[in-house]
């Protein structure tokens, strides 16, 4: 039984590595085709081209220790999305068309065994847009999962660069949420300390510029439905965004490009909790409105935030507010202005 009954929550932002992956079945042999490989009790290595990659807990595949966590954190559902490196946008296309299908599947497989507690993101290979376009179909329309998780970048163009229009087109026709994650950021260069700031300082600036792109871009003004969440609170974003709102109100080119306000563009996008700071969380939902916060922890990595949803009920605010903010919202995102209530059960 869940703790905390009253409010349940909705996490948007937790990851799946599957269990096992495919044998590679394309050409050449030196290509970077994840596999894993056991490690200590209760975690598995994810390799590429033979080197450890990342070591992760078995809670990355395995539903029923997942729903234990959910449970004694109050969290009704997870948004499951792939861990985003499985992304590979850097694999020759076909390649990671046949390594995205298998994150879709079995994605899809935890979703359709626990449909009460588990909603999914797929993967499509973006550096193909017609073939992600296709895999967008498949993973929505065929396997029934609610949208699609996209790095920031696919191999250093921006999403918001024109040849990603088809797919941003594609994904409002077929109502598919999208969630972003900073992927490969720029910027690295200028980071002094170990490799583990690429997560810590890198990821924030990237996703910052991803979702300016999206404005700047047009994106989010040729396609008002897209519900597009931003992971980690948008990053840098908020204070980008107000800075780019000052300066639209200045500079007569930014008007050209942008024919509405950026602010007023950015408060239809959607942003995980994930800020590790309370009066950051209250300046965002101040910023974007009550309506655009939804939960996110980054389960099950070391990272993650442990009581997500008690960050949420911390902030005191009245009991219509704290329902949107942790289910509510989420839901509408997922596309699923109601659901079944009865999580005890599932």
């Amino acid at each position: 039984m869940m703790s905390g009954a009253c409010c349940p929550g909705v996490d948007i932002h937790t990851h799946v590595v599957p269990e096992n992956f495919p044998v590679f079945a394309g050409n050449g042999s030196t290509v970077a085709w994840p596999s894993m490989a056991a490690a200590q009790a209760c975690h598995r290595h994810v390799m590429i081209s033979g080197k450890v990659f990342r070591t992760v807990p078995d809670k990355s595949w395995d539903s029923g220790k997942r729903i234990v966590d959910m449970d004694l954190l109050g969290i009704e559902r997870q948004v499951l999305s792939p861990m985003p490196e499985l992304l590979s946008y850097w694999l020759d296309a076909g390649d990671a068309a046949l390594l995205t299908r298998h994150l879709n599947e079995t994605i899809a497989g935890m979703v359709h065994a626990h449909p009460g507690r588990f909603s999914g993101l797929g993967a499509v290979p973006l550096q193909d847009v017609g073939l992600a376009i296709g895999e967008l179909e498949h993973a929505v329309g065929r396997l029934g999962l609610a949208g699609i998780e996209i790095g920031t970048n696919v191999n250093g163009a921006p999403i918001g660069a024109p040849e990603f229009e088809p797919f941003f087109a594609a994904a409002a026709s077929l109502g598919a949420a999208i969630f972003i994650h900073p992927l490969r950021p720029c910027g690295m260069e200028r980071l002094l300390g170990p490799t583990l700031l690429e997560q810590v300082l890198a990821f924030p600036c990237e996703t910052g510029l991803a979702a300016a792109s999206l404005l700047t871009g047009g994106t989010l003004a040729r396609h008002p439905s897209l519900r597009i969440a931003l992971s980690h609170g948008g990053g840098s974003f908020p204070a980008l965004a107000a800075r780019l709102n000052h300066a639209w109100n200045i500079f007569p080119a930014l008007q050209e490009v942008m024919r509405e306000a950026p602010l007023e563009l950015a408060r239809r996008f959607y942003f995980d909790s994930l800020v590790y700071h309370p009066e950051l969380l209250r300046q965002q939902i101040a910023l974007f409105g009550k309506s655009q916060t939804m939960i996110g922890s980054d389960y099950p990595f070391v990272i993650e935030e442990k009581a997500p949803r008690q960050r949420i009920l911390e902030l005191g605010f009245d009991a219509e507010t704290q329902d949107l903010l942790c289910r509510g919202n989420a839901l509408r995102w997922l596309g699923q202005p109601t659901a079944n209530n009865d999580w005890s059960k599932k």
